[in-house]
């Protein structure tokens, strides 16, 4: 029996050609089976039955060791492994002792093909077979030991190779899935931050646009800057667009808090922002999450909510968990999310998720508010301290 795919069916030539060779190299032991048909002094007609009773079983293994799948337990297999006992007793009984060995490879094509919890009674049942039928057979005795422990610790280890091969095979395609997933985690990344940094950036070039159309008849030197603005921002969302294909993108809170200035100025939306803060002592990630959660509730406020006044606090709290980070967006606006949460909600509240952190949004009695928070790394000497004042 061979430990080369075992289990597994040939796929290709290759494979069929390998598995044969060493399958081949274990029919070597049938030597003693050849030698009692060309030296044992029996009739013409003993040694044509004899020699079509070897094809047979040898023919029959090896399509047992070529059709079975890994482990299957089918009608083929059962009755494959009872054909060879079969063959195997009625030689032995007709021909001589030299044909036990054939029990060998009976007890090892049981651990091989069939599954464990079966191949545990097989393996032993065909051993006790070898025991009787050789203290049967004239002369059986002494080759019993030669071939009991072959039979019954063959059968034994190539369940062990069989598990062993299953095992690695598993561990491959675990290892496909992982690879998958992470496959799948990188896109959902970079369709997370695409949105979240095209959606803000095309919102701010709409609404430049269409102040820069309605300057041109009268002001056409503040339609100038406008178109100005554009460019910058266009050129902008180029080079985040380009960190965010390369997973370097890592907004700061206060590169976020001036573009929410620029955008809620240009939508005509009164904008209340705190000071520049100080982040000294807070994890990097947590600051690039509220750094995605402001920008992301920013462009809600310009594109959904029909806002005219906009306020942002940015406040540390000391909660049972630890000192956090907490971010709110609040505006006076008719619109919000709409009937659930959409794309940037669920992508915003998975990456608060990552750092620790968590999201709440919802209708206010006079608008819309959004409220993300973040842990921090050290704690805070005063809870509840504001982070900067309103402007």
């Amino acid at each position: 029996m061979s430990s080369v795919g075992i289990g597994q069916r040939p796929q290709n030539r290759r494979q069929m050609m390998v598995k044969a060779v060493w399958t081949g190299i274990w029919l070597v032991y049938l030597s003693a089976p050849v030698s009692d048909l060309v030296h044992g002094g029996h009739s013409t007609g003993v040694v044509v039955l004899g020699w079509c009773g070897l094809v047979a079983f040898v023919g029959w293994y090896g399509a047992l060791v070529f059709r079975t799948g890994r482990g299957e337990t089918t009608p083929f297999v059962l009755v494959s492994l009872g054909v060879l006992a079969a063959e195997a007793a009625l030689l032995s009984f007709t021909l001589g002792r030299e044909w036990l060995v054939l029990f060998v490879y009976v007890s090892i094509a049981s651990g091989a093909v069939l599954p464990l919890r079966m191949a545990r009674w097989a393996i032993p049942a065909v051993s006790a077979v070898l025991t009787a039928i050789a203290l049967t057979v004239p002369g059986g005795k002494a080759y019993l030991a030669g071939l009991l422990i072959p039979a019954f610790l063959g059968g034994f280890a190539m369940t062990g190779v069989r598990e062993l091969i299953r095992t690695t095979i598993a561990l491959r395609e675990a290892r496909a899935t992982v690879a998958q997933l992470a496959a799948n985690e990188e896109r959902l990344r970079l369709a997370r931050d695409l949105h979240d940094l095209l959606g803000h950036s095309l919102s701010l070039i709409t609404l430049k646009s269409e102040l820069a159309g309605r300057m041109l008849p009268d002001h056409p030197e503040k339609a100038a800057q406008q178109v100005a603005d554009i460019e910058q921002v266009s050129r902008q969302a180029l080079v985040d667009v380009r960190e965010a294909v390369t997973g370097y993108r890592r907004p700061r809170l206060s590169g976020e808090l001036a573009g929410a200035q620029v955008a809620l100025t240009a939508a005509g939306v009164t904008a209340e922002l705190p000071a520049e803060p100080d982040l000294t002592d807070v994890a990097e990630e947590s600051e690039s999450a509220l750094a995605w959660a402001l920008r992301e509730a920013v462009t809600n406020v310009v594109r959904h909510s029909g806002a005219r006044r906009c306020a942002v606090e940015l406040v540390r709290r000391q909660t049972l968990d630890g000192p956090v980070l907490e971010l709110s967006v609040e505006d006076d606006g008719s619109g919000g999310s709409g009937h659930g949460p959409g794309n940037g909600l669920t992508g915003l509240a998975e990456r608060l998720e990552k750092v620790g952190g968590a999201l709440e949004a919802g209708r206010v009695r006079h608008g819309f508010r959004l409220v993300a928070r973040v842990p921090t790394q050290a704690p805070f000497e005063a809870a509840d301290h504001p982070v900067g004042s309103g402007a």
